[in-house]
């Protein structure tokens, strides 16, 4: 014989099914929390001298011809694993003689190259911009993108 579903059952159902979700809820929410604790991507801290090299990247809207990790422009080189290529990644002094002189050296006056304009950039602006650099280079990307140009 079918059970009538009276309103106090109605109730129960309702309240019981909402503790439900409200527990899935805050169990799925640590675990995300733990997962992004844990398996952060960030490879390096987040400086003073890293914020201030996103402003100077921001600021000269370095992303118009550059890309960073596959986002920005396909003007000029991708600019997430620089330093590697550089070979100085783990050294922020010679990260920024190398960026230092770069940047003096734009433009390359080479008839027929894509030219980088010439920046007039701070010490402490190319500092800056090198330690971002470094920062980005060392970003867990988690294979992203999958094929990041050379």
């Amino acid at each position: 014989m079918a059970e009538i579903l009276t309103k106090s059952r109605a109730r129960n159902i309702f309240y019981g099914g909402t503790i439900f979700f409200v527990v899935i809820f805050v169990v799925l929410t640590v675990q995300s929390h733990r997962y992004i604790v844990n398996v952060s991507t960030a490879g390096m801290p987040l400086t003073e001298s890293v914020i201030h090299g996103k402003e100077v990247w921001e600021r000269n809207s370095c992303i118009n011809c550059h890309t960073l990790h596959g986002e920005g422009a396909y003007f000029a080189p991708e600019l997430g694993n620089v330093m590697t290529r550089w070979g100085v990644q783990d050294d922020p002094e010679a990260a920024y003689e190398v960026m230092d002189g770069w940047i003096e050296a734009q433009p390359s006056g080479i008839e027929g190259r894509r030219q980088m304009p010439y920046f007039e950039l701070t010490e402490e602006d190319k500092r800056g911009l090198a330690e971002f650099l470094r920062w980005a280079n060392q970003t867990r990307r988690q294979d992203w993108p999958p094929h990041e140009a050379g």
